[in-house]
């Protein structure tokens, strides 16, 4: 097997044993580093220190790692200008977060007949988001219950230039 100590320089390839004795000398352990290299590759060590290091560095990582939440907002097909607007607002504070945000609208009573003015509602929300947000989930209809999901915007996502009024004398084409 080939043999690295401590500080990483290759000691060359020796018997088994020979490493071992050469591990217990220096109060470290053998550890096998590539099992299916030809001749296998190990280190002399202290695994101990090693697991615990790997450890911190496995905490660290989850303690940068962005978990994502989502939120929801309740809409009825009655919603009133002014709850609408605050909702809206409270749907952007939640997207410029990093949250998700989903989007429900239940019926009560009467108000199944007219479903129409439910889906109205949540496009309404969806319009004026517009760029704001991703929608990943289209709006769709479980029971009495109208939902649709909204993420913040992609940040690889291609960008739109955007549209410009023609100016006069100019003629547009569009090709679909």
């Amino acid at each position: 097997m080939r043999v690295l100590d401590a500080q990483g320089q290759m000691l060359g390839v020796m018997a088994t044993k020979d490493a071992q004795r050469m591990a217990e000398r220096s109060g470290l352990d053998l550890v096998e580093i590539t099992p299916n290299a030809v001749p296998p590759v190990c280190k002399i060590m202290d695994y101990g220190k090693f697991k615990y290091e790997e450890s911190i560095k496995a905490k660290q990582a989850r303690k940068q790692q962005k978990v994502q939440k989502v939120k929801e907002i309740k809409f009825h097909p009655g919603t009133d200008t002014n709850d609408f607007n605050y909702k809206l607002g409270q749907i952007r504070g939640f997207l410029q977060s990093g949250n998700k945000v989903k989007l429900t609208l239940q019926y009560r009573g009467r108000e199944n007949a007219h479903r129409e003015l439910g889906e109205d509602v949540i496009n309404r929300v969806l319009e004026s988001l517009g760029a704001e947000c991703f929608v990943e989930q289209a709006p769709k209809t479980l029971g009495r219950v109208l939902g649709a999901l909204v993420a913040p915007p992609r940040k690889n996502a291609p960008k739109q230039p955007p549209s410009r009024p023609p100016s006069p004398g100019e003629i547009r084409i569009s090709i679909s």
